[in-house]
């Protein structure tokens, strides 16, 4: 993983404890030309100090465009592995090395091998969340933005496999009426909405829109009325009459939504 030592402060710096956590990590930004990137998931003070906050695909686009020196990276193991591929000549820094994600971890690179070599011929589309390893086994990287609209445009004869997530593999399929290989691996957060919840919420909020991530299983799909993107679910709160949503993806997005629709009420959908 990207760790490094950054160069010591000045003395009459480093040793007073800040009046403002905020402004002193403003500091130090400036003084190493640093920027933070941060997912929509990260903690509502992350999001908030962070230069940048988006979704995974948002995040890599604005690594490849920055011209900063460092790239401090609020997010997931892939996420920095991602901005350092994008910017092989800069330091990029995952303050948290723990920070796993359960969807790219359900793909291990010795075990994905042998399932694309099981399966020669077949087109390998991978979701960018993802390990680097697997992104190098990959033919095409999509986003779960993109995925229905790349697989739309693969001639019907050829076969596909797409990894590592089952459930959005299986809304693309839907999606497309394409029959696709999945690699069985999936997020642990949306996989553990519950439909039954999702329909007494629904009952208990009749005039409540569902919007959901299509990482969901399938059976909590079915009870959305809009299904997009982190990115996409954000800008539907926005472009929407309603004043109410059940909200099933990471519960983060919320606070971004509050702050863009502060009048419009956001409900976590429960697991």
């Amino acid at each position: 993983m990207f760790t490094a030592t950054l160069p010591k402060r000045n003395s009459s710096t480093s040793n007073a404890l800040p009046l403002d956590l905020f402004d002193a990590i403003r500091d130090l930004k400036r003084e190493l030309n640093a920027v933070i990137l941060a997912h929509y998931y990260q903690d509502p003070d992350i999001q908030d100090i962070a230069d940048y906050i988006g979704d995974s695909l948002g995040l890599s686009r604005q690594a490849a465009a920055t011209n900063a020196d460092v790239i401090v990276f609020a997010g997931v193991h892939f996420m920095a592995e991602t901005a350092k591929i994008l910017n092989p000549n800069k330091l990029v820094l995952l303050p948290d090395l723990n920070a796993g994600c359960s969807l790219a971890e359900s793909c291990p690179p010795d075990a994905f091998a042998k399932f694309k070599a099981a399966h020669p011929g077949h087109l390998v589309i991978s979701y960018i969340n993802c390990t680097a390893d697997i992104k190098a086994m990959s033919d095409i990287i999509c986003t779960s933005s993109n995925a229905v609209q790349i697989v739309n445009q693969i001639p019907k004869d050829q076969p596909i496999i797409f990894a590592p997530d089952r459930n959005l593999g299986k809304y693309v399929m839907q999606q497309t009426g394409r029959d696709m290989v999945l690699w069985q691996g999936s997020c642990m957060v949306h996989e553990t909405f519950s439909e039954k919840k999702m329909v007494q919420l629904k009952i208990q909020h009749p005039s409540a829109e569902a919007i959901a991530h299509p990482e969901c299983e399938p059976a909590v799909l079915r009870h959305a009325n809009y299904i997009g993107s982190t990115t996409a679910l954000l800008k539907y709160v926005q472009q929407s009459a309603n004043s109410e949503f059940i909200v099933a993806t990471e519960p983060g997005i919320i606070h971004q939504m509050q702050k863009v629709e502060p009048q419009k009420r956001f409900i976590p959908a429960p697991p």
